[in-house]
This record gives structure tokens, C-alpha cells and sequence, in this order.
């Protein structure tokens, strides 16, 4: 696995720091989109401008939905109901907790148990002989495949070591833990979460929980709403309440403003780029999850084109569509069923065997182990039964 790109870019970003602050962030918007090399999303990041998870903003810039739906009610109504927008919530107000008055797991030599309770849910762990239970504070995930609990101890945050998953409608290791058995229960409720992998989580999970001041879960929005991805919103919403409507426009963040590759890494910042995936080391079939590194690895990736990017596709203020015949227009924009007069318009083959239905064969669900459910595998290709998951 080659790193793509990264000596030019750096040396890009270098070049920005020394320009005025103004001029860096034209500079910093023109270099996202034009630029045409994949970066990790901590080179992101550095530079001037908004990407998600960015912590360079005040929390008092945010503005939250509520304004957001005074000139966009019905994006914002349509957005509100996406699994993005329950990425997070506290546990008190979890769907699946509230739905189960207790979820178990027998197990030797640990046994685990979340039960309701009138303020919310307990979190224990027993090894027959003794027990520790903490109370469960954020639920991470909505629930389609699973869902993930957070707790602390002595002011430190804890990933839950069982998470519970929709199929099997009861609890399982969560993914990423490992199957070496814990020395002690302690180590069988959970593990600890270093204070940046907090931040990424919950800048993955939520919205504007990192400011210029730090860390700050009591005053995030859970889930992951509009400023999460177009940026803070206060200094728009004053500058088109005062009719100043080209300058707030101006003062919001558009990611369809950017280039295709950059537009890839955008959404990569949580759903891991192909450099992130690469720093990662991740291999095998569990990088399935990682959607925009699959794509970046398609045989037709790289061209720049503006119809093989993740909002081609997904309308992230919309439902997730899951009929693969919905995809078809897509794959047919460059795939056209009859010879097109303008190849560079339509640069892909035609498929001879089929002219529906394209995602079922060219990107194929693959069971990821341990996870319960299969993911869409986003590289593109001709897949044939049997071959082995390309890397």
C-alpha cells in the first residue's frame, strides 16, 4: 500500500502558513478544491478552513438546527431523521435501551448485563463471584447494525467491551476489542479512551463537542447535524438576517464546492480516507467499513470525475436508499447501455451481461466477521463468486 501524495501536499500547506490570514483561507478553499491527491484527514486538519471534527471554533458560533430550519425547514426536517442525526444520544433517551429492560450475555468467566432502571441504564459485569456495574452516559450508533455505550469511571471515559447488535438482538464484543481474555473486571467492562480518541469519537458522533477551549461534552448536540459538516453557523445566519446575502453565503462551508478528491476525503474525515486507512495499517476484509478508502480504490477512481464521489450517490440530507435498482441512473451516467456519441462524457464500458440492479454485482455486500452484518463493499469492480477480497 503506497502513500499517495503527501510530500506535495506538505509542502502546499507550508506555503500557506506564511500568507496573511485572510489569503489563507481563500488559499485554503482554493487548494480543497482543486487539489487532486488524497490526504490523511490530520493534514486536513492543519490547514486553514472548515473539515469535520475541526476544533478551531468557538462554541458560541454554533447555532444549532433550529436556526438552520428557519430558511431550510424541510432539509433540515430530512436531515433530522438520518442515522447521521442519531449518530449519538444520551443513553437515557436510547431507542434500544429504552425498548429492552435488561440485555445479557452468559459468558465464562465473565457474564454482562445492561438493565433499565428510572433514570436511565446500568452497565455491569460479574465474574460469579464479584460484580462492577457503571451508569451508561452516550449510546454511539442508531442501532441498524448496533450500538456502542460510553461510561466513565473516576472521570475517564469508557468504551463498553460488549455492544449490543441488531440481528442478534443481544450483546457481543465490540468491534475493535480484543479477544484476549481480561485479567480483571475492570478490563471485562471496558477500556479506557485516550483524550484524543475522545475527541474523534465524539467529533465523529456529535456535533461541535470540541471548540478552541477543548473538550466539551456538556455543551455538544448530539448526533451529527448540519454545522458538523458545513461549519458554524452563527456569523450566516447575522449576515443573511442583515440581507447581506452574497457575504452569508460567503460564511458558510459548502462541501460540494470542492473538488471530487477532496469531497472524498471530506467525508473520509469519519468514514476514514484512503491515507487514514494507511496509517491505519488496516488490511483484510474488515476495511470493508471504510467507504471512501474502498472507493479510492476502484479501478475507475482518480479521474477526477464529479460522478464518483460519496454525494453522487448518498444525499446526506436524506435516508440512506437501500434497493440497489436506485443506484442504476448512477452507474449509467458513465455506463450507458448504448454506445454514447462522447466518450469523454461517458468513459465507461457498457456492461454486457445486465442493465439493472448494477450494485448487486459490481459492488457486492461482504460479511464482515464479527460485526453481524454485511457491509456494501465501495470498490467497484467486476466481482466474481468465489474470488478472494481484494485488498
Amino acid at each position: 500500500m503506497k502513500r499517495r501524495g503527501m510530500y506535495a501536499v506538505l509542502a502546499g500547506v507550508s506555503s500557506l502558513a506564511l500568507l496573511a490570514p485572510r489569503a489563507r483561507m481563500q488559499s485554503a478553499l482554493q487548494a480543497q478544491q482543486k487539489v487532486d491527491t488524497p490526504m490523511a484527514t490530520d493534514e486536513r486538519l492543519e490547514a486553514p478552513g472548515w473539515w469535520p471534527t475541526k476544533r478551531s471554533a468557538s462554541r458560541e458560533d454554533y447555532v444549532g438546527t433550529a436556526e438552520c430550519a428557519r430558511c431550510h425547514s424541510k432539509m433540515t426536517a430530512s436531515q433530522l431523521a438520518t442515522p447521521m442525526a442519531h449518530a449519538s444520544t444520551p443513553a437515557a433517551t436510547s431507542g434500544i435501551l429504552r425498548e429492552h429492560e435488561q440485555i445479557s450475555r452468559r459468558g465464562v468467566p465473565y457474564s454482562y448485563n445492561i438493565t433499565r432502571t428510572e433514570t436511565g441504564s446500568t452497565y455491569s459485569v460479574s465474574d460469579g463471584t464479584n460484580s462492577i456495574s457503571a451508569p451508561l452516559l452516550w449510546a454511539f450508533g442508531l442501532g441498524n447494525k448496533g450500538q456502542t455505550y460510553l461510561y466513565q469511571r473516576d472521570g475517564v471515559f469508557y468504551e463498553s467491551r460488549m455492544s449490543f447488535y441488531k440481528t442478534l438482538q443481544g450483546l457481543d464484543l465490540t468491534t475493535g476489542h480484543a479477544y484476549k481474555m481480561p485479567e480483571n473486571l475492570e478490563e471485562a467492562l471496558g477500556r479506557a479512551i485516550d483524550p484524543d480518541t475522545l475527541r474523534r469519537c465524539f467529533g465523529c458522533h456529535t456535533t461541535a463537542s470540541a471548540s478552541d477551549t477543548g473538550f466539551d461534552p456538556a455543551r455538544l448536540m448530539p448526533g451529527v447535524n448540519c454545522e458538523a459538516c458545513h461549519g458554524p453557523g452563527a456569523k450566516h445566519v447575522s449576515l443573511m438576517d442583515e440581507e447581506k446575502t452574497e457575504q452569508g453565503r460567503q460564511a458558510i462551508f459548502n462541501p460540494s464546492r470542492l473538488s471530487p478528491v477532496a469531497l472524498v476525503d471530506f467525508c473520509g474525515a469519519c468514514h476514514r480516507t484512503w491515507n487514514d486507512v494507511y496509517e491505519m495499517d488496516a488490511t483484510g476484509v474488515a476495511n470493508a467499513r471504510f467507504q471512501p478508502y474502498r472507493l479510492e480504490n476502484s479501478r475507475c477512481w482518480g479521474e477526477g470525475d464529479a460522478r464518483l464521489t460519496c454525494i453522487a450517490c448518498h444525499d446526506p440530507h436524506r435516508q440512506l436508499v437501500h434497493e440497489a435498482g436506485a443506484y442504476d441512473q448512477k452507474c449509467l451516467a458513465c455506463h450507458p447501455a448504448a454506445p454514447a456519441r462522447k466518450a469523454r462524457d461517458h468513459p465507461g464500458k457498457a456492461c454486457p451481461t445486465g442493465k439493472k440492479d448494477c450494485v448487486t454485482c459490481h459492488m457486492p455486500r461482504v460479511a464482515v466477521p464479527n460485526m453481524h452484518a454485511p457491509f456494501t463493499d465501495h470498490r467497484i469492480r467486476i466481482a466474481r463468486a468465489g474470488e478472494p477480497y481484494p485488498d
